[in-house]
Order: structure tokens, then C-alpha cells, then sequence
């Protein structure tokens, strides 16, 4: 009888789950199609309009993938130079292991909290649905490792049970949170935030008003004549890349050390400070690919969205991924970034020296989370709010780090809260161990 259940029930649903909410383009090109179907759109303008937002929504992917690329030799180069060893988990099961073992529950409550999510929408005044899949599956996931790490005999009811009430409110309430600042960045109220960067963004907001200067806007600096060139973001972000890659490959080149020729012989027979500086150039044309692919992506699903907003839930408004922002302050993105680098290397030092732990500073975390964190920085305290925004991503990044690692899912997934854990995460795990512990 469980058997005949699990397959004409728990199997499709599972696989709804993987080939819908796992490939996230999928679920936006349905979303988009339905918002215009529902707006009795011609056949040229559906098609149209759906493939332009998938292909949109593909192209950040493509943008983000190469900033990743680019990031790759980054965060081990900086590790090298502060000579500091790879970090000893332990026994655990490991992302892997805990997909191949958990894999239908999360991906079950994943879909059962997307439902809730739009419930809450239309008989809320909520009216957010969330649409950065990605970032669904891997809060369900992280935070299924929390309570199986709690509580390992826990029931998998209880563990879908929980992560579909609260992911569903999650996805729901966290862009309602952020949606008054961003309001104010966007000036519209077309789209919200839909991704686990909230809670710097908000601390950013909050912390820029407090501490910086909103007068000093990262997008009006003003430059002597000669520097104009500047006012361009690409063209910053190479420069500012550039240095950091250029300083760290100065560095590794007067280590005689294992992990520096390891480092150094990446670059082949092209050496190592011109294989820098195309990695750094390489991440700025990725953030353009980004920027690119966001203006395509927003440009189609914004209208299309208003069918769903009109037909199924009135006034909802499509809680997107945090490069959605970007466009509208590229200068605080990477100010937001370098505070949250200098954060990251400060924490480095502190922690391992404090409590004796290896903080792995997340490049690829910092940019989306500080860069977003940035923006709003910037709405309410300029350069100084946006630096300042990313100096707490930073903080909040390394110590929720070191206390996901050290107490949280120490014999689940640490591996992977070292590199895909986010700020959202760190803060609401505590709460889900605490619940893990009541039910269990």
C-alpha cells in the first residue's frame, strides 16, 4: 500500500520538484507564459515573451558561472597567502550523501512550500511569490540538515511537515521585509527581493542610514576629467579586481610553498600576474553577462507577471534573485563587495586567532550577498553605507560559519555551509534546531 502511494504520489511530485523547481528557468518560462496566456496575449507575443525571460534568465546564469570561473583561483590564492591550512571536518555525510539520502524530502517540501508561498499570497496581504528556485532548494536543504543533525531519528513527515510550513512563510514574508527599501532604490513596487541576501540587505539599509553619508551616492562620484573613464562599471570592476588579483599573485610569487606552485601552475605556460589580470577581466565581463542577461530577464517577466497579479492572486509581485538590484547601483555593488572583503579578512585573522577556526571567506557568497547588501548601503548612507553593508555581510558571514560548522550540522552537510550556506541561513538555523530539538 506505501509502495502503490510513493509511486503515484510521492515519485511524480519528486520529479515535479527536480525538473521544475530544479531547473529554475523552467519555472520561470511557466511563469511567464501563464501571465500572458492569462492576458489573452497572441500566440507571437507568448512565445516571444516566454523564450526572451527563460534565455534572459539563462544569460545571468551563464554571467554568474563566470564569475565563479573567474572567483576560482581567487579565494585560494588569499588562503595561501595568509598561509592558512584546509579545514579538517571531520566524519560527515556530505552534500552527496545527504541528496542521495534525504534528497525526495527536501525536494518534497520544497514543492509543498512553493504551494503555501502562493496560498499566503492570495489570501494574505503578502502578496509575494517567490521565484529563485536555486536558492529554494538550497534553504530546504540546509536547513533539513540542521534538524536531521539535531535529531536523527526524526520522522520524514515531521521533517516535511516543518520545512513546508516554514519555507511556505519564508518565501512569503522575507520579501515583504525587504520590499520598503527596496521601494525606495527602485522607485516602483513592480518586483521584490526573492533570495537568502535579506538580512544584510536590511542590516545594510539600516546601518548606511545610521553611519554614512547619503549625500556622497556611490553613482554620482565625481572624478577629475581624466578619469571620467571611471564613471563606467565594467571598467571599474576590472580595476578593482585587477588590483586584488595583482596583490595576492605578487604575494604567492615569493612563497616557495606546495600551494603556491599548485596555484601558480594553473596558469600554464602563461605566467601567472597576465593569467591574473584575465582572470580579473573575465569577472567583470561575467558581471556584465549578469547586468545583461537581468535587464532582458526583468523586461519580460514583469509584464507577464501582471496576468498572474490580475487573474490568480490580485497585486502579487514576483520576488526575484539579488542581481535584480544591481543595475540600479552597479558602483555600490562592488564597494559592497570590497567591505565585505576587508571584513572577510579581518574575521579571518580574529577567529582563527579566538576561537582557532578557519573561516573560508566565500568569495562567490560575499559578491552576491555583499554586493546586493551594498545597494542598499548606498540608498541610505552613499559610499560609506555601501562599504559598510558589506563589511557586515562579512561579519555575519563568518561568525554564522563558524557556528553552522562548529554546532549546527556538524555530522550532515558542513561542507557545504562553508561554501553555499547564506546569510539568511546562519541567522534562521538556530531556529529550526530549536524546533528540531521540541519534535524530534
Amino acid at each position: 500500500m506505501l509502495i502503490q502511494i510513493y509511486d503515484s504520489i510521492i515519485k511524480p511530485l519528486s520529479w515535479i520538484a527536480t525538473n521544475i523547481f530544479g531547473e529554475a528557468f523552467i519555472l520561470v518560462g511557466i511563469i511567464v507564459l501563464l501571465g500572458l496566456v492569462l492576458q489573452k496575449k497572441s500566440i507571437s507575443a507568448i512565445a516571444s515573451g516566454t523564450i526572451k525571460a527563460m534565455i534572459g534568465f539563462l544569460i545571468i546564469g551563464a554571467g554568474a558561472g563566470i564569475v565563479v570561473g573567474a572567483l576560482v583561483i581567487f579565494q585560494p590564492m588569499w588562503q595561501e597567502v595568509f598561509n592558512l591550512p584546509p579545514q579538517n571536518l571531520g566524519s560527515f555525510i556530505g552534500q552527496a550523501g545527504f541528496i542521495d539520502k534525504y534528497g525526495s524530502v527536501v525536494t518534497f517540501s520544497m514543492a509543498m512550500g512553493f504551494l503555501i508561498n502562493i496560498l499566503l499570497a492570495k489570501f494574505t496581504k503578502f502578496k509575494y511569490i517567490y521565484l529563485t528556485g536555486h536558492m529554494m532548494f538550497w534553504t530546504t536543504m540546509i536547513f533539513a540538515g540542521i534538524m536531521v543533525n539535531t535529531a536523527p531519528e526524526i520522522a520524514p513527515w515531521k521533517l516535511i511537515l516543518v520545512l513546508s510550513v516554514f519555507m511556505g512563510i519564508y518565501w512569503t514574508l522575507q520579501p515583504a521585509l525587504v520590499q520598503p527599501f527596496l521601494r525606495k532604490i527602485m522607485n516602483s513596487d513592480n518586483i521584490a527581493l526573492g533570495h537568502t541576501s535579506a538580512s544584510v540587505a536590511i542590516l545594510g539599509a539600516i546601518f548606511g542610514k545610521f553611519l554614512g553619508n547619503k549625500e556622497r551616492d556611490s553613482e554620482h562620484i565625481k572624478l577629475p576629467e581624466k578619469l571620467e573613464f571611471l564613471r563606467d562599471s565594467n571598467i571599474v570592476t576590472a580595476c578593482t579586481m585587477g588590483l586584488l588579483f595583482l596583490v595576492g599573485a605578487a604575494i604567492l610569487s615569493t612563497k616557495d610553498t606546495e600551494g603556491a606552485k599548485a596555484l601558480i601552475a594553473q596558469a600554464g605556460q602563461t605566467n601567472f600576474y597576465v593569467y591574473s589580470i584575465k582572470q580579473s577581466f573575465m569577472f567583470a565581463g561575467g558581471i556584465a553577462v549578469v547586468l545583461m542577461g537581468v535587464r532582458m530577464f526583468i523586461g519580460e517577466i514583469v509584464p507577464a507577471f501582471n496576468g498572474i497579479a490580475e487573474k490568480l492572486v490580485q497585486g502579487a509581485r514576483p520576488a526575484l534573485d539579488c542581481p535584480v538590484v544591481f543595475p540600479y547601483a552597479p558602483n555600490a555593488v562592488i564597494l559592497g563587495f570590497l567591505g565585505a572583503f576587508i571584513g572577510a579578512l579581518f574575521w579571518l585573522v580574529v577567529l582563527g586567532k579566538t576561537a582557532g577556526y578557519v573561516f573560508v571567506p566565500t568569495m562567490i557568497v560575499l559578491f552576491f550577498h555583499a554586493g546586493t547588501a551594498g545597494v542598499f548601503g548606498n540608498s541610505t548612507g552613499g559610499i560609506r553605507g555601501a562599504v559598510i553593508a558589506g563589511f557586515i555581510t562579512a561579519t555575519i558571514v563568518a561568525i554564522g560559519q563558524y557556528l553552522m560548522v562548529t554546532f549546527l550540522i556538524t555530522h550532515t552537510i558542513p561542507d557545504t555551509a562553508m561554501w553555499a550556506a547564506d546569510s539568511d541561513m546562519f541567522i534562521l538555523g538556530v531556529i529550526f534546531k530549536f524546533i528540531a530539538q521540541i519534535i524530534g
